[in-house]
């Protein structure tokens, strides 16, 4: 069992002492658990940067995970799997009339482009993986904050919300676009809110309420898509991080999704969920205990179904994209996350499922060392230089410091 050797324990709480002396980040949380228990969890900073008035930041602090969202909306219609109700190879169109007749688009920068109808059909599968061809705009009036399908506020007005957000996506084209033949390659985008709108139409529940029966319910996880007044009373804002490089306090700088908890009519399972980094490990260290057929309390999933969590499901053509993306060579998607094929050296290892948020959350789980780790940080815009470098040092001392033959490469 990969445990923290005692020197090792002293030098992450060195670096969690420096990191946040250093506040080059505002408030943060790291969490590592082994496939037994939560091996480390260290907070530093408060929960609105530089304001000792906004109280430190706990283990059980709040934190809006964004695109980490991504796999709750993958659970949830992976359990609809399980459970038989759909399959892999259910056409989207079965419940949602807006994937009758997709279109292929010529150009993602603008929608005046040409186009063309779709020849395939557009799976639940597709979406799983992010080959459906649902992508986000690359051109928008606000370049650092999130686009209209996200930040609308008049949508959870609609009458019909989810209507709403395909008459956004779609805009001024005949029908949704995508930008290239489902299954043929991977592209960032929708697919997971799709994911959550299929979830609601199978199941008769709303996200929120599925999500809470069957993952956020079992495992004892408080979070939800509702920014409640008990989780905002633990959440930590978002800092903005200026031209300059220095950071300040939110102040709606950019767009970003409706957080008045009584306005939220739809649940957006790529970006709009609330959490603790702490109820977040919990939940990766379920999976991996899952996957490696240990005997655990109330599974969500099962075995077969977790396992396909950590097998590669992109064609050639989708890694290359992907990796590009993710700025990683060798990085897959399977049905839920992304899929690293080859070691990093002295971090996560072959195998290792990962993702992380807009906002700077992260988060993976390494079959092959047994541990899964999570970090919390609230910064916009999103890919901070900053945030980018502390993660990545966090995981190289936390490697260094772990005991068991998986953990040393």
């Amino acid at each position: 069992m990969t445990t923290l050797s005692p020197q090792g324990k002293r030098a992450l709480d060195d670096f969690v002492a420096q990191t946040e002396a250093a506040k080059k980040i505002p408030g943060f949380v790291f969490g590592v658990a082994n496939l037994d228990e939560e091996i480390y969890f260290q907070a530093g900073g408060t929960h609105t940067f530089d304001d000792i008035f906004s109280g430190e930041i706990t283990p059980d602090s709040v934190f809006w995970v964004c695109s980490q969202t991504k796999l709750i909306a993958a659970l949830a219609a992976l359990k609809l799997v399980d459970q038989g109700k759909i399959t892999f190879d259910t056409p989207v169109s079965d419940y949602l009339p807006e994937f009758r007749n997709p279109v292929v688009v010529d150009k993602t920068s603008t929608q005046k482009t040409t186009f063309k109808p779709a020849k395939t059909t557009v799976t639940l599968k597709h979406l799983l993986n992010f080959s459906s061809g649902l992508f986000y705009p690359v051109v928008r009036e606000d370049l650092f904050g999130l686009s209209e399908g996200y930040s609308s506020k008049e949508m959870h007005q609609a009458q019909d919300p989810t209507k709403a957000f395909f008459r956004i996506i779609t805009g001024e084209l005949p029908a949704v676009p995508l930008k290239f033949e489902p299954g043929t390659d991977f592209v960032y985008g929708w697919s997971s809110d799709v994911l959550g709108f299929i979830v609601e139409k199978v199941s008769g529940q709303t996200l929120e309420q599925f999500c809470k029966e069957h993952i956020f319910g079992p495992l004892g996880m408080k979070s939800s898509f509702h920014l409640t007044p008990e989780l905002r009373r633990r959440a930590v804002s978002l800092a903005f991080r200026e031209e300059d490089g220095s950071l300040s306090p939110w102040d709606n700088q950019v767009n970003i999704i409706e957080q008045d908890a009584n306005k939220v009519r739809l649940y957006l399972g790529g970006v709009g969920m609330y959490t603790s980094m702490r109820d977040y490990l919990k939940l990766l260290q379920h999976i991996m205990q899952i996957n490696v057929g240990r005997p655990v309390a109330n599974p969500i999933l099962s075995k077969e179904i977790v396992n396909g969590m950590f097998v590669p499901a992109l064609t050639e053509r989708g890694e290359k994209s992907l990796s590009e993306f993710a700025m990683m060579e060798g990085t897959q998607w399977s049905t839920a996350l992304a899929v690293v094929t080859q070691d990093v050296p002295k971090r996560r290892r072959k195998g290792s499922a990962f993702w992380g948020g807009w906002a700077g959350t992260a988060g993976f789980m390494d079959p092959t060392t047994g541990i899964a780790v999570v970090f919390g940080v609230q910064v916009a815009p999103t890919r901070d230089i900053e945030v980018q470098t502390v993660w990545s040092k966090f995981e190289a001392v936390l490697y260094s410091a772990l005991n068991g033959t998986s953990a040393k490469l």
